[in-house]
């Protein structure tokens, strides 16, 4: 939002626990506690994810760094972005999810589902690499 003050941050790096316990204190001064189950909070996530495809519908590719987009569009993506951020952020701690950790389990279970030497350059699917065996999955 315009006018909207971002010197508290600037120069810092924001951590996921940062992002918890501003939305926590968010909900918590507005009474909100009480619409946060985790229903909810995945349905607006949802909502949201929506309003960041809108952005980009009918666009075709966009090529990194969005180099033909003006200002304004950049910082209403930022907008968009944020709020599916915020969001998941909220619907971890709800759902007592460490999302740095379960992030970085993440990372590593895909390491190993999709070996270096079999994937890079391929868009291919797990399920779609070849075995350790040698046999081609299908």
């Amino acid at each position: 939002m315009k006018g909207v003050s971002t010197d508290s941050v600037e120069g810092e790096n924001v951590t996921l626990e940062d992002l918890k316990q501003k939305m926590a204190e968010f909900a918590k001064e507005r009474n909100w506690d009480q619409f946060h189950s985790p229903r909810n909070l995945l349905l607006a996530l949802v909502g949201e994810v929506g309003e960041l495809s809108e952005i980009f519908q009918w666009k075709g590719e966009v090529p990194k760094g969005l180099p033909d987009w003006k200002d304004e569009e950049k910082e209403h993506l930022g907008e968009e972005l944020s709020d599916v951020l915020l969001y998941l952020v909220r619907l971890s701690d709800i759902c007592g999810v460490d999302l740095g950790k379960a992030a970085l389990r993440k990372v590593e279970l895909n390491a190993i589902k999709y070996p270096v030497n079999q994937c890079k350059g391929s868009s291919r699917k797990y399920n779609h690499l070849i075995k350790n065996n040698g046999s081609e999955s299908i």
